[in-house]
């Protein structure tokens, strides 16, 4: 395959994600990090997404992404955002296995349309988003124990960009993240998504998938208090508060009549809110650790 082809950029940035990428709020130092593996997500994505590709060509270009992150002979230099994530990988001590995973559920993408269950679509996530929390945690040397929180809400994201997009997924890709088996205990076929706007069964989907998103959000909501750090732990608690303001604008919206997505307002409602939600506790926490201290030396 020549190099020069394998990337197919789509020209979508960070500032096109729902939620913030890297932002601000982390640490300065990781930022370039966490900034190379949002370029590396990005372009295996877009080889997925790319409704030209063959699902064997692109499959084919994933392979070549994987095989430069384990293979430091590989200098191909179309290969270079791959190249730059092993040298960051290298540099970090972060494992392989959070990228390795990206590509491996792009590699679904490339040949299944179809998701039977809301467990079925939950195992997809657990390739194509939790990697993302998981590798943020890593970079930041928290606790693997703060896995579960991570991966309910990085699987609540995933799920809710699903169904902003689920007219487009279905129109342009003929993929189809809502589980089928809620759609035909509605009498619904996928054709639904080409019409709009939506007819009562399907809302009902859409609500019964909301309530899912509930349910993992309200897991996430203890991620910021299993982080030492205060910074992550804001930009987790910012992203909990987004994500439960984007399941609300879906309550109230109809994503096959128009896209339903957040608005400034959101961001710095859920920004302000994120973090004064984080001092307080923390700040309240160390006050509260202060009382048994002070408590004991007047004993004494």
């Amino acid at each position: 395959m020549s190099g020069s082809a394998i990337e197919t950029p789509s020209g979508k940035g960070a500032g096109d994600e729902n939620f913030p990428v890297g932002s601000w709020l982390l640490p300065a130092h990781l930022r370039p990090h966490v900034a190379c593996y949002y370029r590396f997500a990005r372009a295996i994505d877009d080889i997925a997404d790319n409704g030209e590709l063959a699902a064997e060509d692109k499959i084919r270009r994933l392979d070549r992404f994987a095989l430069t992150l384990t293979d430091p002979i590989e200098t191909d230099p179309a290969l270079a955002t791959a190249h730059a994530m092993r040298e960051s990988l290298a540099r970090t001590g972060v494992t392989t296995r959070h990228c390795l995973d990206l590509i491996k559920a792009f590699k679904r993408d490339a040949v299944k349309l179809r998701y039977r269950d809301w467990p079925d679509l939950l195992d997809y996530c657990e390739y194509s988003a939790n990697p993302v929390g998981r590798y943020l945690l890593d970079l930041h040397g928290e606790d693997p124990a703060a896995y579960p929180y991570s991966d309910a809400l990085c699987s609540a994201l995933q799920v809710l960009n699903h169904l902003q997009d689920c007219r487009d997924d279905y129109l342009s890709l003929g993929r189809v993240y809502i589980p089928v088996d809620w759609l035909a205990a509605e009498g619904l076929s996928v054709e639904v998504l080409d019409d709009g706007p939506s007819p009562p069964g399907f809302r009902r989907v859409l609500d019964r998938c909301l309530e899912g998103v509930d349910e993992l959000v309200g897991t996430a909501e203890l991620l910021p208090r299993h982080l030492k750090s205060w910074r992550l732990a804001m930009e987790s608690e910012i992203i909990v508060r987004l994500a439960r303001r984007l399941t609300g604008h879906l309550r109230a919206g109809d994503p096959l009549a128009a896209r339903v997505g957040l608005a400034r307002r959101d961001f710095f409602l859920a920004g302000l809110g994120g973090i004064a939600g984080v001092c307080w506790r923390r700040l309240a926490g160390r006050a509260r650790a202060k009382v048994p201290d002070a408590r004991r030396r007047v004993a004494k």
